[in-house]
């Protein structure tokens, strides 16, 4: 069944025919809407049509679709079962693996999506501290719930009243934002690098990184990290554990389980009492496949060495995608570390180059986007790098051909 004839059925059932960060209207143009098969670093569209998949289904896949070791898992605890009445023993062994792995872990709390894995860790820090107000830095994204959601349809402003932004990166103005919430922040909530979308991407200041910790301390508020996007990528201990900055509480989600649902929030010990005294929970947040599937993730990135392979792709397609810019003559920045890169071009301000030179790469075989991050996974050998360079050389050469260089 064709991608056409989907859409057209999607669109007498579903709102918009597809809604979120997934519909392909809101992409370039000839970005297909249904897919029907992953393997590896491969996907295939409802048309038929193979891709390099340099998108990961948005983070999730870390370790190749349909990873053996993680499929194994997820049969046999299916075999005995999934949604119970109650958690399966499998639960407490993750939690240890997680506790285990992460320096900052005392305890695990799970659930299913990465919007309530922040949300949660919010709870806990208000609970912790009987206070309301929250810093976020301006335009990150923390999930699709009302008081974070990218749109102001359906929410209204008591829902984003607690909020008070601070700009990434700017520990002064971070500074000023716990000033004006006058001794009531709960909680600084913080990505370990800046991952908006349409914007190039920015590193932490390990200053600033080091600054929010001190500046939580000192006002008695609990230090948030997001690694929803980041986490497992960069570091299995926690994205800013090389920076030697460990947070109270951190949301986990998309990568931790292989492309399974599965959420964590992890924190110290001094949050777990507070932690306690949460309602917080889901009729599907304790099923034990994906907890089998994220354990199964979880060993296997420990023991193959899953972020070094992850970095060593993703080195691989930056090097590559410069020298191939720089061959047909255009400026491009690439933003972001290795495992979780952007590219953009200089002065494409309404990503018209962007646009056309992603809808190129699609054409060419390679699926990446054009104004979300894209996400390297360990299935990435340099074959595939390769294969994928291939296809956005020749989409700088179409690129090429209708802007002229720069």
């Amino acid at each position: 069944m064709s991608d056409a004839h989907l859409r057209e059925r999607a669109a007498k059932v579903i709102p918009g025919g597809m809604y979120g960060h997934l519909n392909a209207a809101i992409f370039a143009p000839g970005f297909p809407q249904f897919f029907v098969r992953g393997e590896g670093c491969r996907q295939w569209d409802a048309d038929g049509r193979e891709y390099v998949d340099l998108m990961c289904s948005w983070g999730p896949v870390i370790l190749g679709h349909r990873h053996p070791r993680v499929e194994e898992a997820v049969a046999a605890q299916q075999a005995a079962g999934d949604c119970l009445n109650g958690p399966g023993p499998v639960m407490v062994e993750l939690a240890e693996l997680m506790v285990d792995t992460i320096p900052s872990a005392d305890w695990v709390m799970f659930s299913k999506n990465g919007t309530d894995a922040t949300t949660q860790a919010l709870m806990v820090a208000r609970a912790a501290t009987g206070r309301k107000k929250v810093l976020v830095a301006h335009g990150a994204y923390h999930g699709a719930d009302p008081w974070c959601t990218p749109s102001l349809a359906g929410t209204t402003p008591s829902e984003r009243a607690d909020l008070i932004e601070y700009p990434y990166n700017d520990l002064a103005g971070a500074e000023a934002a716990a000033a004006r919430a006058e001794g009531d922040v709960a909680a600084i909530i913080v990505t370990p690098f800046k991952h908006d979308s349409f914007e190039d991407q920015e590193l932490v200041d390990p200053v600033f990184a080091r600054g929010l910790r001190a500046l939580a301390d000192r006002i008695g508020a609990a230090l948030v990290i997001d690694d929803v996007r980041a986490g497992f990528r960069l570091d299995l201990r926690g994205s800013w554990e090389p920076l030697g900055v460990r947070p109270d509480l951190t949301a986990w989600s998309k990568a931790m389980a292989n492309g399974y649902a599965i959420a964590a929030v992890t924190g110290t010990d001094a949050l777990r009492g507070p932690a306690q005294t949460l309602y917080s929970t889901g009729s599907f947040w304790f099923s034990a496949v994906a907890m089998a599937a994220a354990k199964a993730t979880i060993e296997t990135l420990r023991d193959t060495g899953g972020v070094a392979l992850m970095e060593r792709a993703g080195s691989r397609l930056r090097e590559g995608l410069a020298a191939q810019a720089a061959s047909h003559g255009f400026v491009v920045n690439q933003t972001g570390p290795a495992q979780i890169p952007w590219l953009s071009f200089e002065g494409d301000e309404t990503l018209e180059k962007g646009m056309f030179w992603s809808s190129a790469c699609l054409a060419q075989g390679v699926y990446l986007h054009p104004w979300h991050n894209w996400f390297l996974s360990a299935a990435h050998t340099d074959a595939d790098i390769d294969r994928a360079l291939a296809g956005t050389d020749a989409a700088f050469g179409e690129l090429r051909a209708k802007f002229g260089s720069d």
